[in-house]
């Protein structure tokens, strides 16, 4: 077998054209041996320890050993290391190499090619019978630091990475129970990235686990080339649940491993997805969204106090703007209270255009903002608040209100914490701000109606209701989403 599997490792790998490709060949109690690893993924120093203790491996050690599970037994005394089998392979013919067909023997060695492609260290021994591997790996990954989106005020300050194990273990560590699952994938002809499915398997809903379980299997694609999004839409796109016109996410996104933990807790199934410093949750519903970290690690008023100023904030992100087209279309209606807010000269560009050149504005500002090396972020803030603010108010561009307005709304929209739900808002917005520019209050009505059909019927990844526990009604669950209580 040795010969067979060098042969087929030697014939697959570039070694001599890839230069981080490499074979160390050395000598166990007498035995040829090689072992395959990829530089730059794995631990040098763990490496070295290993191969010290390979080499010092004597002749008369050897003697006993006439399997591949008896030297990890017996003189492998490395934690993390194991032998491949071929894949749906029964047991009894697993453990007899002579019963093995080609095909398995060409399985056994893409497996080892994956692993090691994935930072693991693949060892083949003369005489002995399997493929030995070794988790040597150490990717090059940042540090657990506090998300940049999600920060928090008194909550922990670790967050997920691009490092796949270190996101698995930052879960592990604040959920140890034994209900707890992390289901394994490799998805992607040429990317084969490392894919995790976690969940309650006392908790989890069954038919949504087996779904998004066969999704995943199933799944055929050359590459996840944008990590978890790319999952999402070919999972998406599988079920048939995939929408080019519904802004409203399915998925709710979190770096922060105590939100995902929480969400596990109640019964959800997170995706982890290698490369990728966010991890995934499904299936969601809106008011999932609109929760935030920050109001559990404060006592119960303040937390309260926290859940309705975003609320109110929520409200003034959807309404005001339309709103305030509607002040303008019925100034004989306003109350004497908000008629300071209407303005008295002529203005020469439409409110509704004023608001539409406004909404692009600020994503154009923000997508600048993320492009804008730090050293020049206070500039960018000058010219745009002074500079072309102070310009566009003197040259008759904009007035005022309508400034005021969408800077409340900007300002407001940062109180949310999912990015993907504020889009779906500003969405909904832009068309309540059409139907009230164009039509007046019948158009803003319909606005309104044509966004509430659009919650009520998405669903979710499980097919349930995206406005549960509103739709259908169930109170006690509602109280504890819309109030922080201790029940």
């Amino acid at each position: 077998m040795y010969r067979k599997y060098i042969n087929i490792l030697r014939a697959d790998l570039p070694i001599g054209e890839s230069f981080d490709i490499l074979e160390r060949k050395l000598q166990v109690g007498g035995l040829k041996a090689s072992v395959f690893f990829v530089d730059g993924l794995t631990d040098g120093q763990k490496t070295q320890y290993v191969l010290n203790y390979l080499l010092s491996v004597s002749k008369e050690e050897m003697k006993d050993v006439h399997t591949s599970q008896q030297f990890l037994e017996k003189r492998l005394p490395y934690l993390d290391s194991n032998i491949i089998d071929p894949k749906d392979c029964p047991e009894d013919i697993a453990c007899r190499t002579d019963k093995w067909t080609e095909s398995m023997v060409v399985d056994v060695c893409k497996q080892a090619e994956q692993k090691m492609y994935s930072g693991l260290s693949v060892m083949v021994i003369e005489s002995l019978d399997k493929i030995i591997f070794m988790d040597t790996r150490e990717y090059p990954s940042r540090s657990v630091s506090e998300p940049e989106k999600e920060k928090s005020l008194r909550g922990p300050k670790d967050g997920f990475t691009e490092n796949f194990m270190v996101n698995i273990s930052l879960i592990r560590r604040r959920i140890r129970d034994n209900n707890l699952i992390m289901e394994y994938f490799s998805v992607g002809s040429v990317s084969k990235s490392d894919v995790a499915i976690s969940y309650l398997k006392d908790k989890v809903d069954k038919k949504m686990l087996d779904k998004l379980r066969t999704e995943i299997e199933e799944l055929d694609c050359q590459s996840l080339t944008v990590g978890d999004q790319s999952l999402l839409e070919h999972i998406m796109h599988s079920i048939g649940a995939y929408s080019k016109f519904n802004p409203f996410p399915k998925v709710r996104y979190s770096q922060r491993p105590d939100i995902i933990a929480a969400h596990i807790n109640e019964g959800k199934i997170a995706i982890i997805v290698d490369n990728s410093p966010t991890v995934m949750l499904i299936p969601v519903g809106v008011f999932d969204f609109l929760q935030d970290v920050d109001d559990y690690y404060f006592p119960q008023l303040t937390g309260n106090y926290f859940r309705l100023l975003r609320t109110f904030n929520f409200l003034i992100i959807l309404f005001l703007t339309p709103v305030y087209m509607l002040i303008i279309e019925y100034k004989e209606m306003t109350p004497q209270i908000l008629s300071f807010f209407v303005p008295e000269e002529n203005f020469a560009v439409p409110i509704l255009l004023q608001f539409i050149l406004l909404e692009i504005a600020i994503d154009g500002l923000k997508l600048a903002s993320l492009n804008t090396p730090e050293s020049l972020g206070m500039s960018l803030s000058v010219i745009g608040a002074l500079i072309l603010g102070e310009f566009s108010v003197n040259s008759g561009w904009f007035i005022p209100q309508t400034i005021l307005c969408m800077a409340v709304v900007a300002l407001a929209s940062f109180t949310q914490p999912s990015i993907e739900l504020s889009y779906g808002i500003k969405f909904s917005r832009i068309l309540m701000i059409l139907g009230a520019g164009l039509f007046g209050g019948i158009g803003f009505a319909a606005a309104i109606v044509i966004s509430i059909l659009m919650l009520a019927t998405t669903k979710t990844l499980a097919g349930g209701s995206y406005l549960y526990p509103l739709v259908p009604l169930e109170w006690k669950r509602l109280k504890r989403l819309i109030f922080r209580s201790d029940k």
